[in-house]
């Protein structure tokens, strides 16, 4: 390989006469920027060893086909491709392989795993030739609204040329246990730092200052998986509570959105803001829809609420119910009286209780532990040759690694 070790790592590493480790292309359906959750958590740890690279959905416009191509934390290039519209999908497919050709020469990406979020990348990505292939299945895709017909087909196709498979919950694994020998489930976990902070937050964001207590809050994407029935129901129920909702909302047209005088749409936040809110929130929701898009959800948010020190209340949602419901971290109920009692059990709860068990809970997650067990996995599919140059840049345990 042409490239040298110093590109790749400084000298606070010890591995100095180690191969370097190959570079991570990921394959997402999600933009970078959109929402910071799982692929931003895994990827940015990633990136503290490797050259990552991730490769957007393609965006369509006039002009030259190309790849725009801008830098992000711990130096991780977001790469944007820039098609024509009115191309067929396979004409498309043909562009978009021959420009990521391109770029890997451009960049001198010749040792390199491939990372991905959306089996759809498979269309453009087969003809390439990685060390190795991860799946890191963190929603049911096929599911979602106006998925592509060529879905299942093409996870088909990425299930069988993969070397390790995950899964973002233990519903999805179950789901995914059987169609690959290698698969693993890995929860989302949650930067306890970051969220733990709202326990201290004393200052109001100003859009949310004005809005009355008691608040029942949700953040997260506003789509097909929310009960919007539900969250005029409980407004309508009980007219003294405030409803606010923060996030983008995609896939739904707005209008259908519920409208109360106690219902607050904010908007999106970023990330780093997002404790400032649940800060001034006195339970928090996760209001979603049973529904084929919901069935195999494991919400990121639900420990990152936790962490906040809010208190819980959700539907039936699996990956919800084990371990949060199980274990008395989260009120579970979908029938709008039974919501709205449960949001009352919420507000009433003993907080010095509630908080010790929570961060009994948290003890045994975070994004660390998660992505160095997900390392290890990677390493050990790779086989004996790639172990000893992945193990020997595996950070150091954290205290939930097992």
């Amino acid at each position: 390989m042409s490239t040298s070790l110093s590109r790749r790592s400084s000298g606070q590493h010890p591995r100095l006469h180690a191969p370097a480790p190959p570079d991570v292309v990921a394959l997402t359906h999600l933009r970078w920027d959109f929402v910071f959750q799982r692929p931003q958590h895994l990827l940015t740890r990633c990136a503290r060893l490797h050259r990552v690279f991730v490769i957007e959905e393609p965006v369509l416009c006039e002009g030259t086909p190309r790849f725009d191509v801008s830098i992000r934390q711990h130096g991780i290039q977001v790469v944007v491709p820039r098609l024509p519209r009115d191309l067929s999908s396979a004409d498309a497919a043909r562009l978009q392989s021959s420009l990521l050709e391109q770029f890997f020469r451009d960049h001198d990406i010749s040792d390199y795993l491939l990372w991905y979020y959306t089996p759809m990348a498979m269309e453009f990505t087969r003809e390439l030739t990685p060390r190795g292939v991860v799946y890191d299945c963190m929603d049911e895709l096929s599911a979602f609204a106006g998925a592509p017909a060529a879905m299942r087909a093409r996870e088909q196709e990425l299930l069988a040329r993969a070397d390790v498979v995950f899964t973002g919950g233990q519903a999805l694994f179950e789901s995914k246990r059987h169609s690959h020998p290698n698969v693993h489930a890995f929860p989302s976990s949650v930067d306890v730092d970051h969220f733990g902070s709202a326990r201290a937050i004393q200052a109001e964001p100003e859009d949310q200052a004005g809005i009355p207590h008691p608040r029942l809050g949700f953040f997260g994407v506003v789509d097909e998986r929310m009960d919007l029935d539900l969250l005029f129901q409980v407004s309508a129920l009980r007219p003294d509570w405030h409803l606010v909702i923060i996030g983008p909302v995609v896939k739904i047209d707005p209008a259908v959105l519920p409208q109360a005088a106690n219902i607050h749409y904010l908007g999106p936040k970023p990330y780093a803001e997002l404790p400032s809110y649940l800060a001034g929130w006195d339970v928090a929701l996760l209001p979603f829809a049973r529904n084929d898009a919901t069935r195999y959800i494991s919400p990121t948010k639900t420990p990152e609420y936790l962490a906040a020190g809010k208190p819980v209340v959700s539907t039936s949602i699996r990956d919800v119910i084990r371990p949060y419901g199980v274990q008395g971290l989260a009120h579970i109920a979908d029938d709008p009286g039974d919501f709205v009692a449960a949001v009352a059990a919420a507000l009433a709860e003993d907080a010095v209780e509630r908080l010790r068990q929570v961060d009994a809970f948290l003890t045994q997650t975070s994004w660390d532990g998660t992505w160095t067990r997900m390392y290890r996995q990677v390493s050990e599919a790779l086989g004996a040759r790639d172990h000893a140059i992945l193990s020997a840049a595996l950070p150091s345990a954290s205290p939930d690694v097992a």
